[in-house]
C-alpha cells in the first residue's frame, strides 16, 4: 500500500497522463492579487476531472465536488450545484483514482490527521487528491462573501467573511496536498474544502476533528497549469516577496 512503480513508458498516453494530472486554473498569488474574474468555464470541468475544489468569479462562493458532483457553497451557509454558466478565477481539478486507503477510528485533530496521512505517504515530493468521508466532531468553515468591483486584496476580502462551526457532522472533506515548491501556484500542504452529508452546507475548511473517517489518496504526478487569458491577469502584480504570509493570512482561521 503506497508503493509507487515506475510507470512503463511505452504506455504513458495522454490519457494515462489525464489520470495523473491535477488541472490547475490559475494560481494562489492572482487571487490575492484581486483577480476574481477568470475565463474558465466550469462547463469544462468534466473534460479535467471529477474531483476538485476553488472558487467562483467575483468569489462568489467556495467549489467542492467528487463522484463528478460539483457545488457551489455560499457565504449565507447554502449549497447548490455548479452550472454551466459558472465561471472560476482559480480552481483544482483532477481525476480521483484511489491508491491509499486509509482508515481512522478515533478521535484526531487536523494536524494528527494530516500528519498521519504524512507518515503513509510515498512522497511528498508530487501532488495528491485527498478526500474525507465519515463523522466529524467538528468542522470550522468560512465562504467568503461576494466581492463587488473595485475589488480588495483577498487579505481585506477575508476579513468580513462569515464563520461557520459544525459539531458531530456528517460529511465529506475534499481537497488538495501540494508541494511546498508548487506555493503560489496552488496553496502548500493541505488545502481543503467540506460539504455536508445532505449536501446542504460547507466552505473553506479552518480546522477540523475527525471522529471515524475514511481517507482516500489519489497521487499525481503532473500539473497542467492553465492561466487566464484576461487583461486583469496579464496586468496583475502577483511576483509577492511576502507570498507566504499573504497566503497564510488569506487562508487561516482568523485565531490562528
Amino acid at each position: 500500500m503506497g508503493m509507487m512503480h515506475p510507470m512503463n513508458q511505452q504506455n504513458d498516453t495522454r490519457q494515462h497522463d489525464k489520470q495523473q494530472e491535477v488541472y490547475q486554473v490559475s494560481t494562489m498569488t492572482s487571487l490575492l492579487e484581486a483577480v476574481y474574474d477568470g475565463d474558465f468555464s466550469l462547463a469544462h470541468i468534466p473534460e479535467h476531472g471529477d474531483f476538485g475544489i476553488g472558487t467562483f468569479n467575483q468569489l462568489d462562493g467556495e467549489l467542492i465536488g467528487f463522484d463528478g458532483a460539483f457545488y457551489r457553497l455560499r457565504s449565507d451557509g447554502t449549497a447548490t450545484p455548479v452550472t454551466n454558466q459558472d465561471y472560476s478565477p482559480f480552481c483544482s481539478l483532477a481525476f480521483f483514482e484511489t491508491d491509499i486507503v486509509h482508515r481512522i477510528d478515533a478521535p484526531m485533530t487536523s494536524k494528527e490527521l494530516e500528519e498521519e496521512i504524512d507518515r503513509i505517504l510515498p512522497s511528498k515530493n508530487i501532488f495528491y487528491a485527498v478526500r474525507i468521508d465519515g463523522s466529524f466532531k467538528k468542522v470550522q468553515t468560512r465562504t467568503v462573501e461576494k466581492q463587488e468591483k473595485p475589488y480588495v486584496p483577498m487579505v481585506e476580502a477575508v476579513k468580513s467573511q462569515p464563520i461557520f462551526d459544525f459539531e458531530d457532522i456528517q460529511g465529506t472533506i475534499a481537497g488538495f496536498r501540494t508541494p511546498q515548491y508548487a506555493h503560489g501556484i496552488a496553496v502548500s500542504g493541505y488545502h481543503l474544502h467540506f460539504i455536508d452529508e445532505d449536501r446542504s452546507v460547507g466552505g473553506h475548511v479552518f480546522d477540523y476533528t475527525v471522529d471515524q473517517v475514511t481517507i482516500r489518496i489519489s497521487q499525481k504526478r503532473h500539473m497542467n497549469l492553465h492561466l487566464p487569458n484576461t487583461q486583469e491577469f496579464f496586468q496583475a502584480d502577483i511576483d509577492r516577496a511576502d507570498l507566504a504570509q499573504q497566503i497564510a493570512s488569506a487562508e487561516s482561521s482568523p485565531d490562528q
